[in-house]
């Protein structure tokens, strides 16, 4: 099956080797190339390549300017999710609500944007039999967090309190959260989470490790988790709510799902060989975690 992008000739054939690619700063630490390579190898697109790119702010335009008809699409990584917004043709309403595009696929010519981390953050949850949480908070508000709170918003939540270290800095979440229709309580970082909830960290590693400690008998504990880290894992974080019985969801259940959207955007082809993605994630993350430390 043909990509849904016009790259060939006028009256010639489309040509072979659609190139795909993530960019991010930095970027050598992807999974991403693991996962689409995958996905190219079970859906035989064997002349398919995705590579990491090392893509800052400043180089974005003119990378996107440097994709010719070879290229079926790109992924990105933050801080390129909201500038790479004004710089595209057409993009789908969720990533402008969200305030961001992680998925640029290039059709007729033009450059299309959209938002794969919602809906793989609600497979994520939905594999793991999170559908329909009572409440929800999430740690940090970033652009994973405004996706976050579009994947609630999917799940039938309302509303969502927002632990913060700089209520000034809150602002884009905000904002989102206004497009949303999604009502925003900010509290400081260190409050506690409420029993029986879903607690979502979209923080760095290391950033919710205190929380750890909070988990445990007699204490308010959530029924689910869904840590945003896939590397190292379990965090602290995953490890504590497992031992206190909460349902727990990995930041690879994530990516894993939104890399499998953006496979079916930039080839045509659906549904994305999930089993085949997976599997060669573990691997890679197996190889991994068996490195010595440098």
């Amino acid at each position: 099956m043909k990509p849904p992008c016009d790259r060939g000739d006028p009256g010639g054939s489309p040509p072979r080797g659609y190139r795909t690619a993530v960019l991010g700063s930095p970027i050598a630490h992807s999974l991403s190339p693991v996962l689409h390579r995958a996905a190219y190898a079970a859906l035989g697109l064997d002349d398919w390549t995705y590579t990491a790119i090392e893509c800052d702010e400043a180089g974005l335009p003119g990378l996107l300017a440097s994709c010719d008809r070879q290229w079926a699409g790109l992924s990105l990584t933050m801080p390129l999710k909201r500038a790479v917004l004004p710089l595209l043709d057409r993009t789908e309403p969720l990533a402008v609500e969200v305030g961001g595009a992680n998925t640029v696929v290039f059709e007729n010519g033009e450059r299309h944007g959209y938002n794969t981390d919602v809906p793989g953050m609600v497979a994520a949850l939905a594999e793991a039999g999170v559908t329909a949480p009572p409440r929800a908070t999430i740690l940090g508000a970033g652009a994973t967090a405004c996706a976050a709170l579009a994947a609630l918003r999917e799940t039938g939540l309302t509303s969502a309190v927002v632990l913060v270290r700089d209520q000034a800095r809150a602002g884009d979440l905000l904002a989102a959260a206004g497009r949303l229709g999604m009502a925003v309580e900010l509290r400081p970082f260190d409050t506690g989470v409420r029993d029986g909830e879903l607690l979502v960290s979209t923080v760095p590693a290391g950033a919710a490790d205190f929380y750890a400690e909070r988990f445990g008998v007699n204490r308010p504990a959530p029924a689910a988790v869904l840590d945003v880290v896939y590397n190292p894992w379990p965090t602290p974080l995953a490890r504590a709510a497992a031992t206190s019985g909460a349902v727990v969801v990995s930041g690879f259940d994530l990516l894993l799902h939104q890399a499998a959207r953006q496979v079916e955007l930039m080839t045509g082809i659906k549904p994305a060989p999930l089993d085949h993605m997976r599997t060669a994630g573990q691997t890679e993350l197996t190889r991994r975690a068996s490195l010595p430390c440098r």
